[in-house]
């Protein structure tokens, strides 16, 4: 007669059978993962003129937040939209301790762009430095009211480029080049330097016109 293989049956309990997979129930209590915020990304060529549509966050980078800043209030149609860390900062300078004065900028700041976008506004942000956290603390705030996000990244001269900024400088330029923030939420990514960033005369928001 033959012989039956030596086997041996193993029972898979029901909280192994899920794996890793997503569809494995979550322990009660477990942290709730944060949203995706993967959308379609578009890497903009340069151009005299930027539209957007109004209501959209628009978050400027560069390793130089006083060129930045400049920067900003030179080109946005309407300067009233434009919040940084930096404009904050000088309002409480004077009006607040010295220790306290970069948590409370920093929570102001988060309060009147988490206002402007309860209202529909446009809002631009000037990144306080090149810290991919802090472009995702505002790119949360705008998707949780379907807002459109958009990047600008400003290159500036090597010498105003601090050594700890090169790496996290280079990794950004390369991710947008390759049109991968899609995958930290930007619908749009533009990278200005030399003659392109000297060209940009305005930037506006405002529905696309109709054609006629």
């Amino acid at each position: 007669m033959p012989t039956s293989p030596n086997t041996r049956s193993v029972k898979i309990s029901d909280d192994e059978r899920g794996g890793w997979s997503s569809d494995r129930p979550r322990k009660a209590g477990a942290p709730k993962r944060p949203a995706d915020l993967s959308v379609r990304s578009q890497v903009l060529r340069p151009s005299d003129r930027l539209r957007y549509s109004p209501g959209s966050l628009l978050v400027v980078v560069s390793a130089s937040a006083v060129e930045a800043n400049g920067f900003a209030q030179r080109v946005v149609e309407r300067s009233g939209s434009v919040l940084s860390r930096h404009k904050v900062r000088a309002l409480l300078t004077g009006r607040v301790p010295d220790e306290e004065l970069e948590a409370r900028a920093a929570a102001l700041l988060d309060g009147a762009v988490l206002k402007r976008l309860e209202a529909g506004e446009t809002v631009v942000i000037v990144a306080e430095g090149l810290d991919a956290g802090e472009r995702e603390r505002y790119v949360r705030m705008a998707a949780g009211f379907k807002r459109p996000c958009h990047l600008i990244l400003l290159e500036t001269r090597p010498d105003q480029v601090a050594d700890e900024v090169r790496a996290p400088l280079n990794q950004l330029r390369r991710r947008l080049d390759a049109g991968e923030l899609g995958a930290d939420g930007f619908q749009t990514v533009l990278r200005l330097g030399g003659a392109s960033l000297s060209e940009l005369k305005r930037i506006v928001f405002r529905p696309p016109p109709r054609d006629e």
